[in-house]
């Protein structure tokens, strides 16, 4: 019998260094502080909604649950609007689209253990954005039952390796 990598575990083996140096570009905030709890969300805010407007645009994806308003929303209560969202300029395609999913879904596990650094008194509605009972294993389990082929698994790379360079981009990242 021959051991098959999944799908989901050669997305994450193929992005580990690309997640790595977005942890390490958010990890310098301290989210305790104002200021720079305030720089982590607008650098967030330049990436996230880019991503999710373009991941609604993909046939075939699982719906997305949006998480802009209650960034807007703790922008808001620390006196910022919305900066402008940077540019998401990949090629759509179904695959890439559930690496990028991959990436913006992986991000909301991270927000829950990020918001235990967050203050009582400070808006924290984006990083408490948690999934909902068994949505985050259903969506590896969707991932995993997609078409296991090089070239689709090659997509689904790309767009998650795109997704986490956006955030690597963003200002102050």
């Amino acid at each position: 019998m021959t051991d098959t990598v999944s799908t989901v575990a050669r997305l994450r083996a193929a992005t580990a260094s690309d997640h790595d140096a977005v942890d390490a570009g958010f990890g310098r905030y301290d989210l305790s502080d104002a200021d720079d709890y305030r720089a982590f969300l607008i650098a967030h805010a330049k990436a996230l909604p880019a991503v999710e407007a373009w991941l609604k645009d993909i046939p075939g994806l699982a719906a997305v649950r949006s998480r802009s308003e209650a960034l807007a929303a703790d922008l808001a209560a620390l006196g910022e609007a919305m900066p402008t969202p940077m540019a998401f300029d990949l090629a759509q395609s179904e695959a890439a689209g559930w690496g990028a999913m991959y990436v913006m879904e992986g991000s909301r596990l991270g927000g829950i253990m990020l918001s235990r650094s967050v203050p009582e008194g400070m808006p924290s509605a984006y990083l408490a954005a948690k999934h909902l009972s068994g949505e985050w294993r259903a969506l590896l389990a969707t991932i995993d039952r997609q078409p296991a082929d090089e070239a689709w698994v090659a997509n689904a790379v790309a767009g998650a390796k795109a997704a986490f360079a956006l955030y690597r981009r963003a200002p102050g990242a």
